[in-house]
């Protein structure tokens, strides 16, 4: 039987650190500075100007879900994700307690600049796709 990996979620994005500190809002991320570093204002002093800002990190404080990497890239989002986040909350819920729960999140999360695309339900199930502050498609489930 194999070990089970670490992995980590990496983003293409215009702005690394932008982006990573609206996913820390949604999902109670921390940013903890690059090692061997105090802060990431210190890390970005060391690095060259051309290589300031190209990447940011951040992960979970349990340290039990994936870390989320955003590098810089310069071309633009083309199409749809061919992989997203479900952001979970309405796990073990059902029918109209479940819409409300993701309602809400949703509402929550308009404010730090997501976008609600559209709300799917059919009595029972629920979900609801969003986008990210580049775009980037995630639901919320």
């Amino acid at each position: 039987m194999s070990a089970i990996k670490k992995f980590q979620v990496t983003f293409d994005c215009a702005e690394p650190e932008r982006l990573a500190r609206f996913w820390c809002k949604v999902l109670g991320y921390v940013v903890p500075p690059p090692e061997g570093f105090a802060t990431w204002d210190a890390f970005k002093e060391s690095q060259p100007p051309e290589e300031r800002d190209a990447w940011f990190a951040c992960g979970d404080p349990s340290g039990v879900g994936p870390r989320l990497y955003f590098q810089r890239v310069p071309e633009g989002k083309a199409a749809k994700n061919r992989v997203h986040l479900d952001v979970r909350v309405g796990t073990g819920l059902v029918g109209e307690e479940r819409l409300a729960a993701l309602e809400a999140e949703c509402a929550r999360l308009i404010p730090l600049g997501a976008v609600h695309v559209r709300t799917l339900y059919d009595g029972n199930d629920s979900c609801i796709p969003m986008l990210d502050i580049e775009g980037n498609e995630f639901c919320i489930d």
